[in-house]
């Protein structure tokens, strides 16, 4: 079992990244679990059919073999907000690594504008072989802007931009070390992370050669593969192919990545980097003190044994002496904490797909984490015969060459090496994740969110969501809910689905039901929202029952008020409003006396669970009763004078004679003839809706009138006559209790039930004002209408049933865009209390309306994971390269009669080295049609220590240079293997708290390494 951690580790929440015959990082895995070689080899008949020249064809050193990344011209340039002729430009090494950064931000669950934290990046590129090969080629690059060319070309920018079109304020920092660029950049970003620099970094790299076509040259004893494959480890390795990719991963602080939930891919335990200095053979040799330091420090900075150790992904560039040297560099500093032998396997991704230059380190990193989160060995290619060189025997290591089952103790660990040309090293320890915790429950309905930037995208992000459910149907639909809800930016194509499962998600995704999966468009944020409380006669038994048992704000608001009210009532409303099919409890129920302080209870609690939801009125309108609850939550009243009132309210109206309300579609001029007897307008709901108020008898009759002139009627579910001559009786009395409260002006406007106007504050703390609001009709159809002047209002009913929501479709203002949205269910729906909301919370956000997903979430602890990223939509970006007369290909460059060897690294920088010998040198290369340079090294006769080889002696080495001295065995290695140990790097910030966080964390690992030691 693990140790404790002791605060050093990095944990790897997110991948992504795009790789020949790889769209993504599970095509990928496939590829590598089966064995499968992603370099391309074509015929002579495609070649040149793809125009390539005879002359090249007929060379015998031209191989025909490429890793190509499928459709580098295209690009969803919009999507990042490029216009065409910008993306055009743009370098496709940047735009890729541009996706790829997006990608894998939401593979860890995270919308960088979300974050509350520093988001880094660290990152490298390639050369732009795509501005030399294409734009200075072509015609129609013409003049341009050169800040505009530098932008988009250099690839100093490549990092900055990304922060730019992310939203990422942490550092952003170029690297640049060869091909060991991206390990670097990975161990940077650690150093970034444990220095509180950052609270997130993406690590990574991209390169894309883009030539004129397909194939390499290659020559004997160069670094290039003679027949296109990069047999590392192997007796007949003899070079490498360069190839194409992009990696990216995202890295957070262990600590914080398990208390945040996150999916945790793997950790890294240590880190270093290096370089080989001076004491080498040439600068382009690889040492292998340097390696073995390098080695060395990283394990040491994990504070573990070597032999704890089971799988190395190398360096591996299948070069004789290079492959040689990195076996011998592992073997030694191994050797410094263990004797055993043959107990790690190893391989590397380049026998699978070339040498990714820049983005080499990453590409490895990311196989490994990947074996690491798949319990398997990948196998490493072409392995037939080992390399002689390599006494593999009397080493801790052996070539991994078959899939196998990663079998190692808890936790599995490995190595990661990336070498680069001029001598940078780095290595990094990293082990399989710790075993997740499982969270606590959820909600019963989750509420599933998509949206894209058009709507051919959504359909795609919902089909890939479904093929996703499908084939993890053991998935957490709360922590798929959470991720989405969380972890996406929003867009305006819009999509909810409400469900209890998985499987009943499926079955709606899969039907395509359109009632259950609701599609909308609306732009983000901004929404005024309106709350609208209803009134007396939308109450019922159970109301909000499933509300209380499953919402905690809800419960404790509903609490807070029964308390409130018990002693004023003698009663706990609580054991009427949920006394399930009681016919006692639920005739209580309609009581004035039981039925009001029970609706202000539900729409306050309502209201209150809304707001800690980030759904905050920008005004509100009450029926009634319901207009008490918008005064209290605009601090008209303090809640505990509020619930006094309103029993005190209810039992003063329940103490009048009975009465009868009828509810007519008739406008108010229409209804005067039929007024009278005691019969009065209580409320004009709407431009024809209007709620008579009066004595039973007289309610009879005009109901009975009004049937036989042919309009609709029907009565309301209330025991006296409101808003009618029948409350004069406690008009006074009412005045006189608001007159003991203190009221103040409201904190948020609301409409007047009194005037169908925006309240004043003069009215709302006027004693009269309340007594005349139990007494005149209700002007709601005019409040409603002054609230629809807001062109985007958006309507939310927060109480039981719909009837106000009713009426505000009915209205005349209601314009397009004016939604009317539901909080609860009416008596008659099966769906549950949690459903309605549920739906409720997915329509508001539909609506545009931006939500407080972790207060929705309060005190549950959920878990990202990793869904299906964006579908981006592309097109081709792309300068074709223009037309030039072929050039065969030349064997030599002369300049002032000097010869001029040409040297190319891995990451195509190239290299002149003058000679005067006038010898015929081994032939340099430069590629037909200002392809990249491929190279055969020279290097002028010396002796060094009587290790040299006298003469010109081309040969390959392990990093991709061109120039080896041949040397007697044993006398390359050098030095001795530094003692392990941290460096850690302290803050240079000046803040405390930060300061002494990082102090701490530095104390943690040197006493954790000591310990190890002791």
């Amino acid at each position: 079992m693990r140790e404790p951690y002791n605060g050093a580790e990095i944990a790897v929440v997110g991948m992504a990244g795009r790789y020949p015959k790889s769209r993504s990082l599970d095509q990928f895995w496939d590829h590598l679990r089966n064995g499968e070689e992603l370099i391309t080899f074509f015929s002579r008949e495609e070649l040149e059919q793809r125009g390539v020249n005879k002359s090249i064809l007929d060379d015998s050193h031209f191989v025909r073999a490429a890793a190509v990344i499928e459709d580098v011209e295209m690009f969803d340039a919009s999507f990042f907000g490029f216009l065409p002729r910008e993306a055009e430009l743009l370098d496709p090494q940047h735009r890729l690594f541009l996706e790829c950064a997006w990608e894998a931000l939401e593979n860890a669950g995270y919308c960088a504008e979300q974050f509350k934290g520093l988001i880094s990046v660290f990152a490298g590129t390639g050369i732009n072989t795509y501005f030399m090969t294409n734009l200075l080629t072509n015609p129609r690059f013409g003049p341009l802007d050169q800040l505009q060319l530098l932008l988009g070309s250099d690839k100093d920018y490549m990092m900055t931009r990304v922060s730019y079109k992310l939203n990422l304020k942490g550092p952003s920092v170029m690297v640049s070390s060869a091909c060991s660029t991206s390990l670097v950049a990975i161990h940077l970003a650690c150093q970034s992370l444990l220095n509180e620099e950052c609270d997130m970094a993406l690590a990574g790299a991209s390169t894309v050669q883009v030539r004129p076509h397909p194939g390499y040259y290659a020559f004997e004893g160069g670094i290039y593969s003679p027949d296109g494959r990069c047999r590392s480890f192997d007796a007949a390795g003899r070079g490498t192919i360069f190839g194409n990719g992009v990696g990216v991963v995202v890295l957070k602080r262990l600590e914080d990545a398990l208390t945040d939930g996150d999916h945790i891919e793997a950790v890294i335990i240590g880190s270093a980097v290096n370089n080989d200095g001076a004491n080498k053979v040439s600068y382009t040799a690889p040492s292998v003190e340097g390696q073995s330091e390098v080695i060395a420090e990283a394990v040491g900075n994990a504070g573990v044994s070597a032999d704890t150790i089971s799988y190395i992904e190398a360096h591996g560039t299948a070069t004789p002496l290079g492959d040689s040297i990195e076996i011998q560099a592992l073997t030694r500093a191994f050797g410094a904490t263990t004797e055993r032998k043959q107990f790690c396997a190893v391989g590397s991704v380049k026998s699978n797909l070339g040498h990714l230059d820049a983005a080499a380190g990453v590409t490895g990193f990311i196989k490994t984490v990947l074996c690491l989160k798949n319990r398997m060995l990948a196998p490493s290619l072409h392995v037939e015969l080992p390399n002689p060189a390599i006494d593999f025997a009397n080493s801790p290591f052996w070539v991994n060459s078959e899939l196998s089952d990663w079998n190692a103790p808890y936790p599995r660990r490995a190595g990661v090496s990336s070498f680069g040309i001029g001598g940078t090293n780095a290595h990094i320890i990293v082990e399989e994740a710790p075993i997740a915790e499982p969270f606590g429950a959820s909600r019963a309905n989750q509420l599933l969110v998509l949206s894209a930037k058009s709507v051919s995208a959504l359909r795609t992000a919902t089909e890939s969501l479904t093929q996703f459910l499908k084939k993890n149907r053991d998935t957490n639909p709360a922590d798929v809910a959470y991720t989405l809800q969380l972890g996406r930016k929003r867009f305006s194509h819009r999509s909810i689905l409400v469900c209890n499962g998985v499987d009943d998600a499926l079955s709606a995704l899969e039907a395509d039901d359109q009632i259950r999966v609701v599609t909308e468009f609306h732009e983000s944020g901004g929404r005024p929202v309106v709350f609208m409380f209803p009134g007396q006669g939308s109450q019922h038994p159970n109301m909000g029952r499933g509300l209380y048992e499953s919402e905690r704000v809800y419960r404790d608001e509903i609490d807070r008020c029964a308390d409130l009210l018990m002693p004023e009532l003698g009663f706990d409303i609580r054991a009427l409003m949920f006394s399930g099919d009681d016919p006692a409890a639920s005739e209580e129920l309609a009581r004035t006396a039981a039925a009001q302080p029970a609706l202000f209870a539900v729409e306050y609690a309502l209201a209150q669970l809304w707001r800690s939801w980030g759904v905050r009125p920008w005004a509100m309108i009450g029926h009634s009763i319901g207009e008490l609850v918008a005064a209290c939550l605009g601090e008209v009243f303090s809640l505990e004078d509020a619930t006094k009132l309103v029993a005190v309210r209810g039992r003063l109206m329940q103490s009048l004679s009975r009465g009868a309300m009828l509810a007519v579609s008739v406008s108010e001029q229409e209804i005067q003839p039929f007024l009278g007897s005691g019969v009065e307008i209580a409320a004009v709901n709407a431009v024809n809706r209007c709620v008579l108020s009066g004595p039973y008898e007289a309610i009879s009759a005009v109901e009975t009138a009004l049937i036989a002139a042919g309009h609709v009627c029907s009565r309301l579910r209330t025991s006296h006559a409101f808003h009618s001559a029948m409350m004069d009786p406690i008009v006074r009395a009412f005045a006189d209790e608001v007159a003991r409260l203190k009221l103040r002006a409201p904190r948020i406007p609301y409409i007047s039930n009194v005037t169908g106007e925006w309240i004043t504050a003069d009215q709302a703390t006027d004693p009269n004002y309340w007594a005349d609001h139990i007494r005149l009709p209700v002007r709601f159809g005019a409040g409603l209408a002054e609230l629809l002047k807001e062109p985007s209002a958006l309507l939310l009913e927060v109480g039981p049933g719909q009837a106000l929501g009713a009426l505000a479709k009915l209205s005349p203002d209601r314009g397009s865009d004016h939604a009317v949205i539901s909080s609860m269910r009416r008596p008659s729906d099966v769906d549950a209390d949690e459903s309605a909301i549920t739906k409720a919370l997915g329509r508001l956000w539909l609506q545009g309306l931006e939500i407080d997903w972790r207060s929705y979430y309060g005190g549950e602890r959920r878990r990202r994971v990793a869904l299906p990223t964006y579908p981006f939509e592309r097109t081709r970006c792309w300068i074709d390269p223009g037309a030039r007369p072929a050039q065969r290909p030349t064997h030599l460059m002369e300049s002032g009669g000097a010869h001029k060897a040409v040297s190319t690294s891995t990451n195509g920088a190239r290299a002149l080295s003058s000679s005067d010998d006038s010898r015929s040198p081994a032939p340099a290369l430069i590629g037909a049609e200002a392809e990249s340079v491929a190279v055969h090294g020279l290097i002028k006769s010396e002796r060094a220590a009587g290790t040299a080889t006298p003469g010109w002696s081309p040969s390959g080495n392990g990093n991709g240079g061109a120039v080896v001295i041949s040397a007697r065995p044993g006398e390359i290695e050098k030095g001795t293997v530094r003692s392990n140990g941290s460096r850690q790097s302290s803050s240079a910030e000046g803040i405390v708290s930060r300061q002494l966080r990082i102090m701490a964390r530095q104390l943690d690992i040197l006493g954790a390494k000591s310990r190890k030691k002791a």
